[in-house]
């Protein structure tokens, strides 16, 4: 796949229906949660990371990012519901709609997305 259409596929999601369709398609494929703030340093920096982990990925793991300023709902339900503490910048890995790993601020790199990708 072209990188851009890569990049593509990080798709926002909107609302909480979003999240349980995320949910449970990780029942057919990994997905990747990752939990955005615009006016963070940190979390630009983790997206970045974030972006050059999906280029150069070759899995079929789904991408989905909730930005916290704009979709705080989504943020708040995802925390619920997969009983991960809400943190941004955060990465969460969810398989069989069960959280295979999360992290969160520095330990959002694009070597440790490669790492967990190719283990999961």
């Amino acid at each position: 796949m072209r990188d851009a259409a890569r990049l593509e596929s990080l798709s926002h999601l909107q609302d909480e229906h979003e999240l349980e369709a995320a949910i449970s398609e990780s029942r057919v494929r990994p997905v990747l949660l990752f939990k955005h703030s615009r006016h963070c340093g940190v979390s630009c920096e983790a997206l970045d990371e974030l972006r050059d982990h999906i280029a150069r990925a070759r899995g079929s793991t789904a991408y989905k990012m909730i930005t916290v300023q704009t979709h705080r709902g989504v943020s708040d339900a995802a925390a619920r519901r997969l009983g991960v503490r809400h943190e941004t910048p955060q990465a969460i890995l969810l398989r069989d709609g069960e959280v295979a790993w999360n992290a969160s601020h520095f330990r959002i790199t694009g070597d440790e997305l490669d790492r967990v990708a190719a283990s999961h």
